[in-house]
């Protein structure tokens, strides 16, 4: 079921009989492939042959949607001028070819359609095919003065000549064209596809290394425990040697730590003073204002 706001499109079916019977020995050739039906008809003809597929009751091809060229430089007559036409009444389409070369004008059809006028001239510029009668048969992409068909497949890629605005003259001039380096080759693969280029922003979709200032891992890198950083340096007391104390005082001192808590502690009360005369624990004497003990 189609919608009821969808235009409909009328069939194909008949299209090619009634073609035929209106258009006569106009008629070179018919190609219907993937529902689009094409016309190959004489190159003098063209006018009379679109003036009876609008007209023509049947047929009814009242709009003309575009004119467009294609280059095939192994053939006798190289370019193919082609005509797209639009039924208003049955919303279907047509297509209509012809044939001509560098030389052979292809008659206009400013008479049937005026829109046709600058179609002709997109044509002709693209490809110098001509149209005898166009009243205006000028360039209409490129500019004054440009020599050459940019759509020939044998036209140069760089030009003739470029344009370009001179500051010593302070006008636009014309001169030959020179390129200042060779053509440049591009790989034109995708970033994901092609060479690794880091842009900016993609260190965000990397995880961090250890012992990065931040622990915040990256949103797409899986979880893992923050890593214990090694330090640069050793540590003083990492080995005896780093101490100065040696293995016999590695040995004295594991001697004095397994030593009861007691006799620790009467070690440290019987400690002599520091000093040149100490004087006995128990026996300290009162200091006077001005004199000694």
């Amino acid at each position: 079921m189609v919608a009821l706001h969808v235009p409909r499109t009328a069939s194909d079916e008949g299209v090619i009989d009634a073609a035929k019977k209106a258009l006569g020995v106009a008629l070179l050739d018919i190609k219907e492939a993937v529902g689009e039906v094409t016309l190959i008809v004489e190159r003098d003809e063209i006018t009379n042959v679109l003036r009876s597929l609008r007209d023509t009751p049947g047929l009814e091809y009242q709009q003309l949607m575009e004119i467009a060229g294609v280059d095939y430089p192994e053939r006798a007559e190289r370019f193919e001028v082609v005509y797209h036409l639009l039924s208003l009444t049955k919303n279907r389409r047509i297509r209509v070819k012809v044939s001509t070369d560098e030389a052979t004008p292809v008659p206009t059809v400013t008479t049937l359609w005026p829109v046709a006028g600058w179609l002709e001239r997109e044509v002709y510029d693209m490809y110098g095919v001509t149209f005898a009668g166009n009243p205006d048969l000028r360039r209409i992409l490129t500019d004054y003065g440009f020599e050459g068909y940019p759509q020939r497949k044998d036209f140069p890629l760089t030009g003739h000549v470029e344009l370009r605005y001179s500051e010593a003259e302070k006008r636009v001039v014309y001169e030959p064209v020179q390129l200042p380096q060779d053509f440049r080759s591009f790989d034109f693969l995708m970033p994901w596809e092609g060479p690794e280029y880091r842009l900016p922003g993609d260190e965000k979709a990397t995880a961090e290394d250890a012992g990065a200032p931040s622990p915040a891992p990256a949103p797409n890198a899986p979880s893992a425990v923050n890593p214990k950083t090694p330090a640069k340096t050793p540590q003083t007391t990492d080995s005896p040697s780093d101490t100065g104390a040696g293995k016999p005082a590695n040995v004295q001192a594991t001697k004095e730590a397994r030593k009861p808590r007691g006799a620790k502690a009467a070690r440290e009360v019987s400690k002599p003073e520091a000093g040149p005369n100490p004087t006995p624990r128990g026996r300290r004497g009162k200091r006077s204002g001005g004199g000694s003990a």
